[in-house]
């Protein structure tokens, strides 16, 4: 299997960023890590292995980019308003660097975005913000809304509250999208999403697929036995859905 690093320092975060790249051809799939995951964590997952047959086919090919949750929204030494304008930047430096590059690396026109966990959120949100570079969302195990407690997991934006946190969190956002160009680009869009049964996220989860229902967005919604939030669940779905 085809296995490249590359670094470069971004002009968005003011800082290097690395990132992997697993296969040789195939549509390009953009994948985030979990929570404050790294570049390299799909790999220490077993995930690349799990999805070997495929990468040696020239089915996939994965460009594994690093995070910056850790200075971003699971920053807790900075105000609420500086990790979401952390986190926005993080989105230019996807949009203006990394799509780019993967065109370079791979001509083939197919986008897929894709991640667990938080992984899952940040697959889901730069896809629903930006549709017309993505053809397809597979998202597992997902947290939708940042902005609210749920069980033992935190608000991570405290008691602040803005227009940029409510243009990042799907649950929100999505509901009152209006522009019919975007809402034609999702529509078209291939949409699979998953979660555990005793996931607590099962909600976010829940809302947001009735709202991809209510605005006629296709999709596909699998709720799985149990937690369904580790690595050998997700062994399973990629080998399922991606």
């Amino acid at each position: 299997m085809d296995r490249e690093y590359h670094k470069w320092f971004s002009p968005n975060l003011n800082r290097d960023m690395e990132l992997l790249i697993f296969g040789h051809a195939g549509a390009r799939v953009l994948v985030f890590p979990t929570r404050r995951g790294r570049f390299y964590e799909y790999e220490d997952l077993g995930l690349v292995d799990a999805l070997a047959d495929r990468l040696d086919n020239g089915l996939l090919q994965l460009f594994c980019v690093d995070s910056v949750d850790r200075e971003s929204i699971y920053n807790r030494h900075i105000s609420p308003q500086d990790r979401i304008l952390r986190h926005s930047q993080y989105e230019q430096y996807i949009l203006d660097e990394v799509l780019p590059f993967t065109r370079l690396q791979n001509p083939q026109p197919f986008m897929i975005s894709h991640g667990c966990s938080l992984g899952a959120y940040h697959a889901a949100n730069i896809a629903f913000r930006h549709p017309q570079w993505f053809g397809k969302l597979v998202a597992l195990s997902g947290r939708y809304d940042l902005s609210v407690p749920v069980a033992e997991f935190r608000s991570l934006f405290d008691d602040y509250y803005n227009e940029d946190i409510y243009f990042h969190n799907p649950n929100h956002f999505l509901p009152n999208l209006e522009d019919e160009a975007i809402l034609k680009d999702l529509r078209r869009m291939q949409i699979t999403m998953t979660v555990g049964a005793a996931d607590p996220f099962l909600n976010s989860n829940l809302a947001l697929s009735e709202t991809l229902s209510l605005k006629n967005i296709p999709h596909e919604f699998y709720i799985w036995d149990g937690r369904a939030h580790q690595a050998e669940d997700w062994h399973k779905m990629v080998q399922i859905y991606l």
